[in-house]
């Protein structure tokens, strides 16, 4: 099992690779910003999305607009997805008339950096195998290349270039990914030679993610209802054995960190409907190697509920919210 990172600031956009086109598809809460950074740092860039305000917003940072994934594989060699799910993936993908792979260049760097399973890429990188054979026998040179490549780091990280990117590949192709990648990240990890071993990364993170504030958000309650003032608190827990990036990052409750989504109602940040998306991707996952993950699946269960009581658009640390106002306070 190959792994390596490789960490950068801000390189310039001279060191972009020589004589490449960009593309960047699916301009949501994460794909927006990060198309944002490379519009910013002088790419040129070509974007799409179904939702045209979106569309809209990078092309007035400079950005041209592209009316399908296959108008932007026409146009660009280097292509970058960010999609809600798998099948949406798909979709952009192998749609026969509007695809990317329907135009894809025969020297194309395909980079998805959507949170899926673990078998689509995989999927994907047969068929740019058999795209390529095929240009072979039309005597065309050709090395198309996917890698997987979701991302950690939030909002935030998105918006500042700071993300950490998970990529699965061949060196070569893990090679030619980070030269783009680096523009909008604090570190590039290579997970594995196949395609898929990003995603595979990604999931276990964010099976510890759920599980790490779903226990704090029950720390923090505890600790409160007992008395101890909630700042007090937290630090006391990232001064001892309890510390992880749940408390001393994102913390859940409300104030003990003002740039927390904890602190502003818990808008913007990590939906809950992604979380609960990625839980059951990682469960399920779990299951195909069989493996238990009791506490991934009480976390599942957990979620489920934040989202059938409507939590599902406010941010995963709303967990927090959803167990006191759903727990019987017994010193009332």
């Amino acid at each position: 099992f190959f792994f390596a990172i490789f960490c950068y600031d801000n390189l310039p956009f001279s060191q972009q690779a020589v004589g490449s086109m960009y593309g960047f598809i699916g301009l949501g809460n994460m794909g927006s910003r990060m198309a944002g950074v490379m519009v910013r740092k002088g790419f040129n860039l070509t974007v799409y999305d179904a939702h045209q305000p979106s569309v809209q917003g990078l092309v007035g940072l400079g950005a041209g607009a592209a009316s399908s994934p296959r108008e932007v594989a026409q146009a660009s060699n280097v292509i970058i997805t960010m999609l809600p799910n798998a099948d949406i993936v798909k979709e952009v993908y192998r749609n026969a008339e509007t695809g990317i792979f329907a135009s894809a260049q025969p020297g194309s760097l395909l980079i998805d950096c959507s949170t899926i399973d673990a078998e689509t890429p995989k999927q994907l990188h047969a068929v740019t195998q058999e795209l390529n054979q095929q240009n072979a026998e039309k005597g065309l040179l050709s090395n198309m290349t996917f890698v997987d490549a979701p991302v950690s780091g939030g909002v935030g990280a998105a918006e500042a270039g700071a993300l950490t990117f998970l990529v699965g590949g061949d060196e070569q192709s893990y090679q030619r990914a980070q030269e783009v990648l680096q523009h909008m990240s604090k570190a590039v990890f290579h997970c594995g030679k196949l395609p898929g071993s990003g995603q595979a990364v990604k999931l276990a993170n964010n099976l510890a993610l759920g599980i790490s504030m779903s226990a704090i958000s029950e720390a923090m309650l505890l600790g409160t209802r007992l008395g101890v003032d909630p700042k007090v608190l937290a630090a006391a827990l990232n001064s001892a054995t309890a510390r992880c990036w749940s408390s001393d990052t994102y913390n859940p409750y409300p104030g003990v960190i003002e740039t927390a989504p904890s602190s502003r109602g818990y808008e913007g940040g990590f939906a809950v409907d992604l979380m609960l998306k990625d839980l059951k991707l990682a469960t399920d996952a779990a299951a195909a190697v069989d493996l238990q993950t009791p506490m991934g699946n009480q976390a599942q269960h957990l979620y489920q509920g934040l989202q059938g009581e409507g939590y599902g658009k406010l941010d995963f640390s709303s967990v927090l919210k959803y167990l006191d106002q759903n727990s019987v306070d017994k010193t009332a």
